[in-house]
């Protein structure tokens, strides 16, 4: 049941041999095959990569391999704690957890990249921060950052606590353990955030860091002690202002205390970088009351278990409400601290993908990484002059934002987030989970509604969403924003699968991916929209979807799109891999992917028969196991090799990789490493494991792999107990050449 290279083709909106790009002069509509000779879209076919890829933990179809030998070949497996990468290529680390970066350190798990060119072969590197993996975080910290934290201190009141956490917010001033939650919480938020950093390409070819005058961070702590808040835009500032209001108010107006949380993002054709507050939650409360304002800073208590470092607002008394925003920040100015923009709306935001075209309304597109978010698009009033002018800055002042609905027959529909807008939510029993949540009227915060009958009553009661918000007109507007996931649910926007990433193409459309169709505490997907290739629900494995505005208009109130879900084993019509994730787009039009499973699924064992103790079916989530780490993947979208998956990369152990960047030469490819050794820590005297797994062969026949498996990580250092850390590295060809068009020598 192999993917359909017609098919594959027919998702690009192409006919065989070609994509349409209808937006670039004709000079740009040819198409190469990466690691080969360039390849336009009239060449015959019979094009072939020029290196070897990565062998994979499992049998591929473009191996070309018979099935005995897959048998055979594929019966053992080693695991290498190491960026793995094709022969003939290289990676150098330009920054790691813990280097000085201006006046800070580099912080911990970088994701998003971007680098603005500010000359030849030089440039601003801006990298994201996301979150704090407890376990090698508080292991490691003495060890790298040569400061030792208090964490034995809290240990017994953290166990005594246990779930409910420690609220320090409620403790006196002069109490030790405040102090010390304090003490933690501060390094944690320093540890988020973004970083800049300046690089140039030396003699050897070698990025390297020149720390310059604007290299800074912006610290999930910045303005707490050092007065460099963020900035504010748009209706929300209206709700920031508030001097009281239903719920907390920081007493600080539109300033904001930092940023965290830090995911994906994007770059603007203005030379801004846009970065992603996605899991907030963890940190602040997400829930706000009807005018806006935040719950108390005591709902989210101080916790460190064995995922996260949590309620890390708690102790400072952060507003929630000022979290889950888009970050934008001019790296080449050394005084920016970054500017959230609310009629982006707050969400668990994931990508930015950016659409500026001369003469229309600036586009904007982000998803909500959540089990049933939402993707998004903001259009601003005014059209834009001239891409590449910063003061597009000032129409992310003004706009809407929207919602968008998905109908099954491949059409769909932009919702306006606005008080006019009729509340007209989707029934319970359309989604994976059976559950939608909405805003609690008159109370407050969030209800979650399981029954059909209960959304009809909500429906009934009423009408509007400014029926659900309180205030005058921009402070309505400005809690919707605030409220954005819930205000969609309740307006009837499409509950997706984990919106990951949203790319532009050059001709103007857009793809989407949605990372994992299963449902959670959060929500469920619309099971009429997600499906597996045979039509299963729910499906984990993730799809890529191709988005397509009416009349090719970025302000357009509807779309087409097309949807395949890549994802899975090759037997049952996947590519090789599980829960696609960011996507990054070469000149040539070509598809670079990176993989975001769960940490605690690699390598998971698979039992023979895949039935476990009990006899039951292993679930598609513990089949993840039988993919290895996380990974990196070529898409050729040309040629006769169109719509295959080629394995270019495999991450170091119990990592993601994340953030892929192109320089314009494209003879870089930058990427993150973000959390190695995120669930068992330091690799201790090269420990490893033997597991077996239940392997299929690529048509389905079912044999045991035995797979070496290193226990923790000691990346990037690779020397034996060496702290795991995030780290960003430059790959390269040994060559020099391009990475994406250059045929190996």
């Amino acid at each position: 049941m192999a993917l359909k290279r017609r098919d594959f083709l027919l998702f690009l909106g192409a006919s065989a041999g070609t994509v349409a790009l209808g937006s670039l002069p004709s000079s740009e509509k040819k198409f190469s095959m990466p690691f080969s000779n360039s390849v336009s879209a009239s060449s015959p076919a019979g094009s072939s990569l020029s290196f070897k890829p990565l062998k994979s933990p499992m049998p591929l179809p473009t191996e070309g391999m018979e099935l005995t030998k897959q048998t055979q070949d594929y019966s053992t497996y080693e695991v290498v704690d190491d960026l793995m990468l094709p022969e003939g290529f290289t990676y150098d680390v330009i920054a790691a957890w813990g280097d000085k970066v201006g006046d800070s350190r580099f912080g911990y798990n970088n994701d998003y990249l971007s680098f603005v060119e500010t000359g030849n072969e030089e440039g601003l590197l801006t990298v994201n921060h996301e979150y704090i993996s407890s376990v090698t975080w508080t292991q490691t910290f003495d060890k790298v950052i040569g400061k030792s934290l208090p964490f034995a201190d809290l240990k017994e009141p953290l166990d005594a606590a246990a779930k409910d956490g420690i609220n320090a917010y409620a403790l006196p001033d002069n109490d030790p353990l405040k102090a010390k939650i304090r003490e933690i919480s501060k390094e944690a938020l320093i540890d988020q955030g973004l970083s800049v950093i300046s690089i140039r390409k030396d003699s050897n070819g070698q990025w390297v860091r020149t720390n310059s005058k604007l290299d800074r961070r912006i610290t999930g702590a910045s303005g707490l002690d050092d007065g460099r808040y963020l900035k504010s835009t748009g209706p929300a500032i209206a709700v920031f202002r508030k001097k009281q209001g239903q719920g907390y108010v920081d007493t600080i107006g539109d300033r904001i205390i930092g940023s965290f949380g830090n995911c994906a993002g994007g770059t603007t054709p203005w030379g801004t970088v846009l970065s992603a507050e996605e899991n907030f939650q963890v940190q602040v409360p997400e829930p706000v009351y009807p005018d806006g304002t935040s719950f108390s800073p005591e709902e989210r208590t101080f916790i460190i278990d064995k995922e996260e470092v949590g309620g890390q607002g708690n102790v400072i008394g952060l507003a929630g409400n000022k979290y889950g925003w888009i970050v934008e920040v001019d790296p080449a100015n050394p005084s920016d601290y970054g500017t959230k923009h609310s009629w982006l709306g707050r969400y668990r935001h994931e990508a930015v993908g950016v659409r500026a075209e001369a003469g229309k309304k600036l586009a904007f597109y982000s998803g909500d990484d959540r089990r049933g978010g939402h993707l998004y698009k903001f259009v601003s009033n005014d059209s834009v002059r001239n891409p590449k002018d910063k003061a597009n800055s000032k129409l992310l002042s003004q706009g809407i934002l929207y919602a968008a609905k998905f109908n099954p027959d491949g059409t769909g529909s932009w919702i306006a987030l606005n008080p006019s807008t009729p509340v007209n939510p989707d029934m319970p029993s359309v989604v994976a989970g059976g559950m939608i949540p909405l805003p609690k009227r008159p109370e407050g915060g969030i209800v979650k509604v399981e029954k059909d009958e209960d959304m009809t009553a909500f429906k009934q009661q009423f009408k509007t969403l400014g029926d659900l918000y309180t205030g005058n007109a921009q402070e309505k507007q400005g809690a919707i924003l605030i409220d954005a996931h819930f205000a969609a649910n309740a307006a009837g926007a499409t509950a997706t699968a984990r919106p990951e990433d949203t790319d532009v193409a050059p001709d103007g459309s857009l793809y989407i991916t949605f990372t994992s169709g299963s449902s959670g505490s959060d929500g469920g997907p619309d099971n009429r929209i997600f499906q597996g290739p045979k039509g299963e629900t729910p499906y984990e494995y993730g799809w890529i979807t191709h988005l397509i505005e009416d009349g090719n208009d970025p302000a357009a109130m509807t779309f087409r799109w097309k949807m395949l879900s890549l994802g899975g084993e090759p037997a049952d019509g996947g590519l090789g891999f599980a829960n696609p994730d960011n996507l990054l787009l070469d000149k040539s039009g070509n598809v670079w992917m990176v993989t975001d499973m769960s940490s605690d699924k690699h390598n998971k064992a698979v039992p023979k028969g895949r039935l476990d103790k009990e006899g039951k079916p292993t679930s598609q989530s513990d089949l993840r196991g039988l993919f290895g780490n996380n990974s990196m993947w070529f898409i050729p979208t040309s040629g006769s090799d169109a719509g295959k998956a080629y394995l270019f990369a495999m991450g170091p152990m119990d990592c993601e990789t994340t953030g892929p960047f192109f320089t314009s030469d494209e003879q870089t490819l930058f990427l993150a490493v973000q959390h190695p050794g995120e669930v068992n820590g330091i690799r201790l005297d090269n420990k490893a494991e033997t597991r077996e797994y239940s392997m299929r062969t690529t048509d389905g026949q079912e044999f045991i792999q035995t797979r070496q498996v290193p226990i923790g990580s000691n990346w990037p250092d690779k020397t034996v107990n060496a702290p795991p850390k995030p780290a960003v590295v430059a790959i390269r060809r040994l060559d020099a050449k391009p990475i994406s068009t250059a045929q190996l020598s």
